[in-house]
């Protein structure tokens, strides 16, 4: 412990954090020692990133990643009891945000794609300036409330999950064919909802939804 508390007089060399352990960190971090923070976030931010773009978080999402991954870090480490190892747990924080980082990629994708299917009189397309990720999630999520559960399940699995047509069809526990035509019933609900929220008309909830064979 001596190096982080020398570091309310004189900050430690990098060789003296070196030598300081991950427990010793942890400890004087939970007590409020903003230097052993800032140690814990230099010795594994470089983990973390590596890690990210291993699991496929692109170029233009480590940033934000990892701020995200580090957010958690700190706020759940005092609650960290050692069972695991550090990296060990950090990766398991790393492999949760790399799928939220996917699902908010395939979320846009997804409503750029529908939107540019949408009925040939209404627009092509959100307006530039206003497709952002806020944008794009509250539609998305204006969008989902509007599918019956069933419907709902498929097209999260198929579209967002990346899951094919038979394991969809083992998790909703119904033959292939009725997920195939729910994931259409469910498309043409969220381009409606999509309309109504880019032309201020609401459609009445779940009316192209037929019910099930």
């Amino acid at each position: 412990m001596a190096p982080i508390a020398a570091a309310r007089t004189a900050p430690p060399t990098a060789r003296a954090v070196l030598r300081v352990t991950d427990r010793d960190l942890i400890a004087a971090c939970v007590g409020g020692d903003r230097e052993a923070a800032r140690a814990l976030h230099e010795r594994y931010y470089g983990i973390a990133s590596a890690f990210l773009r291993k699991l496929g978080t692109r170029h233009g999402e480590i940033e934000d990643a990892c701020q995200e991954v580090f957010l958690r870090f700190f706020r759940y480490l005092p609650s960290f009891r050692g069972e695991a190892e550090l990296k060990t747990w950090l990766y398991r924080l790393c492999i949760t945000e790399a799928r939220s980082a996917r699902r908010r990629r395939r979320i846009s994708q997804v409503l750029e794609v529908l939107l540019s299917q949408r009925r040939a009189e209404a627009s092509d397309q959100v307006p530039a300036a206003g497709r952002t990720d806020a944008t794009l999630a509250r539609l998305c999520s204006a969008a989902l409330d509007r599918m019956g559960e069933g419907l709902r399940l498929v097209f999260v699995l198929y579209e967002m999950e990346g899951l094919s047509g038979k394991q969809i069809a083992e998790i909703a526990r119904c033959p292939e064919a009725t997920v195939w035509r729910r994931l259409h019933d469910a498309r043409s609900l969220f381009r409606a909802a999509l309309d109504a929220d880019t032309s201020g008309v609401t459609p009445p909830a779940r009316e192209q939804a037929r019910p099930d064979p």
